[in-house]
This record gives structure tokens, sequence and C-alpha cells, in this order.
């Protein structure tokens, strides 16, 4: 029922910009804060950054300045815009959120290279 379905992935160069989108549905989308994690192979999921249900952003350092995380709840849609892309930001691009944040995506594969 509860489905969070990431896109926009893709291959790109350094400098590079993409912008991911996060459909959600199964749940009330505007009363929660969301956020999106990045996996690179063979490493952690790593927080990259958290939207709360009023507006109010966080980011990681390694991001911050770089990418600009929005939601327009009327669409039930989260987004990632990422500009300055440098080949440290590949990982496979993860939505989160819900009720004590348990719902994630499947993720999309972001590329930086040259």
């Amino acid at each position: 029922q509860v489905q969070l379905v990431e896109s926009g992935g893709g291959l790109v160069q350094p400098g590079g910009s993409l912008r991911l989108s996060c459909a959600a549905s199964g749940f009330s989308f505007s009363i929660y804060d969301m956020g999106w994690y990045r996996q690179a192979p063979g490493k952690q999921r790593e927080w990259v950054t958290t939207i709360t249900s009023r507006g109010n952003t966080d980011y990681a350092a390694p991001v911050k300045d770089r990418f600009t995380i929005s939601r327009d709840n009327a669409k039930n849609t989260m987004y990632l815009q990422m500009n300055s892309l440098k080949p440290g930001d590949t990982a496979v691009y993860f939505c989160n959120g819900g009720p004590a944040g348990r719902y994630w995506g499947q993720g999309t594969q972001v590329t930086v290279s040259s």
C-alpha cells in the first residue's frame, strides 16, 4: 500500500546537475518529515538531507550549498535538486520518511563521471 518511488537519476559529468523526484502514496505525506539518503557500493548508507512537514531543511556537510531539497504536498512529491555534482556524489539515492521514518523507496542510481 505504502510506496515511495524515486526517479530522475542517471549519468552526468562532473559539474553537472540532476533533479530527483520521490513520489509518495499510501500515507499522509504532508504531515511527515521526509528526506534523502544515499549509498555507494560497499559503503554505509548515509543521510543527505531532510525537510520537515513545515518546510525546514537540513543538509549533510558534503552536499551543503550544492543540493536543495523541496516538497510539493499537493502532489505528494519530494525533490532533490543536485548542482555542481562531483564523482563523490555517485551513489544510489533513497527517499525516506513517514511515521518514525519507516518508509523507504527502492532507490535511483546517480553516477557522476567524465
